[in-house]
């Protein structure tokens, strides 16, 4: 049952939060999709469909920084509270180490249950849609890339010239230096031709053309005229499927079984430490709300304030994501090592909660008010 104090502090802190967190995803949101402004501004991609693409961007970096700001926002809120001495009135009304870190533990539940949603639903979902939609615009965008007697780089491997285009769209004095793939680079040209939008996959219908290749073999240059053929205009190989999966695509079931068919060896260790990785990254959120309350309610008092403590917690946490990327990286390349991905985020919290609420704690927290009436 939560008490009117509760309410009081968590309302502090999860306004805070929801501030903190937003104003943070909106920064790294925006440098992040300045990388697809080139799409707005010289590929003619609708502002819908940039934010709608960009958008999908938004959950992953949401689950990596919430724990982060749970600690900014208890570290703030607290001090706060002691400076203003109202955590010296709470402890002199005789409330406990625990029922003055209830609202931040209820905080970090909440980023740990948040964080959890995002890692094992949302992310992996809103990952794919991105690589798909991106795909998806990638290759539609590079239709309607060519223009009239310009040598149009529609990636490093594939450049198109056309000399005309006729109002129905078809094209006269075509050009393509297709180096796709690297065993059989070709030349092609064609008198005429038309674009054929097929889902995905944008391509092109060539007209009465040839097609030319350096034989790797003999070094002769092999030509072969044509009627029709069909290019497609995909940023990478020849019509295979490029929307290869990437890990934070998968779900917790891929990651912890990988399909042996389609699976290097190499990668399970990587896909292991991922699913790991989802479970317990949740659980900083808590550990660092901890390691914040360890630097607020413990030690002793200062009346003009201690900047000490809240730096000591600032490197704890440095320190804590630090440990966490070696940890992750070690494990990657050695299985057996995966229990550590566990321990490096359980313990610090488990030592957290040990320093505020092992007995004596109280007594730390009623001494308080008694040294301030000795003047101390």
């Amino acid at each position: 049952m939560l008490t009117q104090l509760d309410r009081y502090i968590l309302r502090q802190l999860a306004g805070s939060l929801a501030a903190v967190t937003a104003a943070l995803v909106a920064l790294i949101w925006l440098t992040q999709s300045l990388r697809f402004v080139e799409l707005v501004v010289n590929r003619g991609l609708s502002l819908r469909v940039f934010l709608e693409l960009t958008s999908l961007m938004i959950p992953g970096f949401t689950a990596v920084i919430l724990p982060i700001t749970t600690f900014v926002v208890v570290q703030f809120v607290y001090q706060r509270l002691s400076g203003d001495r109202e955590l010296t009135v709470m402890r002199a009304a005789g409330l406990s180490q625990w029922a003055l870190s209830r609202p931040a533990v209820m905080l970090g539940v909440l980023s740990l249950a948040a964080c959890l949603l995002l890692n094992l639903l949302i992310v992996p979902v809103s990952s794919q849609a991105f690589r798909r939609y991106q795909f998806e615009i990638r290759n539609r965008v590079a239709a309607f890339l060519l223009q009239e007697g310009v040598f149009t780089a529609i990636s490093d491997q594939l450049t198109v010239y056309v000399r005309s285009r006729d109002p129905d769209g078809t094209l006269h004095g075509i050009l393509v230096e297709d180096d796709r793939d690297t065993n059989s680079r070709a030349t092609i040209l064609s008198e005429s031709g038309r674009l054929l939008p097929s889902g995905n996959a944008p391509r092109v219908l060539l007209l009465n053309g040839s097609r030319e290749e350096i034989d790797r073999k003999t070094g002769r240059l092999d030509v072969l005229t044509f009627a029709e053929d069909v290019i497609d205009l995909t940023t990478s190989g020849h019509g295979e499927n490029q929307e290869l999966r990437d890990v934070n695509e998968m779900s917790l079931s891929e990651l912890m079984n990988p399909d042996p068919a389609t699976t290097r060896p190499q990668d399970v260790g990587k896909y292991l430490v991922e699913a790991h990785h989802r479970l317990t990254q949740p659980i900083t959120a808590l550990g660092f709300s901890l390691v914040a309350l360890v630097s607020i309610l413990t030690g002793g008092f200062r009346r003009y304030g201690n900047l000490a403590r809240p730096a000591a917690a600032i490197a704890v946490l440095v320190g804590l994501l630090a440990t966490g990327l070696a940890v992750s990286s070690l494990a990657t390349r050695h299985v057996a090592l995966v229990p550590l991905v566990w321990a490096q985020v359980i313990v610090p919290a488990l030592v957290a909660a040990w320093i505020l609420f092992v007995p004596g704690s109280a007594e730390r927290g009623v001494s308080v008010p008694r040294r301030l009436a000795a003047g101390e």
